[in-house]
C-alpha cells in the first residue's frame, strides 16, 4: 500500500499552470524572444514623440496661460508691496529727521531761556546782596559815626576831668613830698604849665 499523497482537487478548481508556460506566452503575445524595454524599439517611437509633443503643448499652454501670469503676479505685488515699505519707511525716517530737528532746536531755545533766567536770578541776587550790604555798611557806618560821637564826648568829658585829676594827683604829690599842701589856684597853674 504504497500510495504517494497527491493532493485532492475538486472538480471546480482552476488548472495549474506552470511558470515556464506563463513565461512561453508572454513571450509569444509581445513577437517572440526579443525582450527589453519597448521604449527603446523603433516600432513605437512615433507614437511616443506624438505623446511627448502633445504633453508638451499642454504644459507649454499651461505655463503661458496659468502658471506663469500667476507667478508673474506674486512677483509683482511683492515688488509693489516691498516698494511701498521702502517708501512707508522713508517718509518715516524723514518725520523722525524733522522731529528730531524740531526737539533739538526746542532743547536749544530751553537752554537760552534757562540761561537767560540764570543769569536774570542771579543779577537779582547780586542786586539784592549788594543792596542788603549797601543797608548794613550804612548801618555800621551810622553806629561808627553814634560810636565816635560817644567817644568824643566821652574824651571831652575826660579831658576836662583831667586836668582836675592832675591838679589833685599834682597838689597830692606835692603834699606827700613836701607835707605841705599847694593851693588850688597853684596846682591848675602847674597842671597848665605842663600841658
Amino acid at each position: 500500500m504504497t500510495e504517494s499523497a497527491q493532493p485532492a482537487v475538486t472538480h471546480d478548481a482552476p488548472h495549474s499552470v506552470a511558470v515556464g508556460d506563463t513565461h512561453a506566452s508572454t513571450e509569444a503575445a509581445h513577437g517572440g524572444g526579443g525582450g527589453g524595454l519597448p521604449q527603446f524599439e523603433f516600432q513605437h517611437w512615433f507614437g511616443q514623440i506624438v505623446y511627448l509633443l502633445f504633453l508638451f503643448a499642454i504644459l507649454y499652454w499651461l505655463m503661458a496661460k496659468v502658471f506663469v501670469p500667476r507667478l508673474r503676479g506674486v512677483i509683482d505685488q511683492r515688488a509693489a508691496t516691498i516698494a511701498d515699505a521702502v517708501q512707508t519707511a522713508r517718509q518715516v525716517q524723514a518725520e523722525a529727521a524733522g522731529q528730531a530737528e524740531a526737539a533739538k532746536a526746542e532743547v536749544e531755545a530751553a537752554r537760552a531761556s534757562s540761561r537767560a533766567m540764570a543769569t536774570a536770578a542771579k543779577a537779582r541776587v547780586t542786586d539784592a546782596a549788594n543792596a542788603r550790604a549797601a543797608e548794613e555798611e550804612a548801618v555800621v557806618n551810622a553806629r561808627i559815626a553814634e560810636a565816635e560821637t560817644a567817644i568824643g564826648k566821652t574824651r571831652d568829658a575826660a579831658m576836662t576831668n583831667v586836668a582836675t585829676i592832675a591838679a589833685d594827683t599834682a597838689a597830692a604829690i606835692v603834699e606827700r613830698l613836701t607835707g605841705k599842701a599847694p593851693s588850688a589856684a597853684e596846682a591848675d597853674a602847674a597842671v597848665k604849665g605842663a600841658a
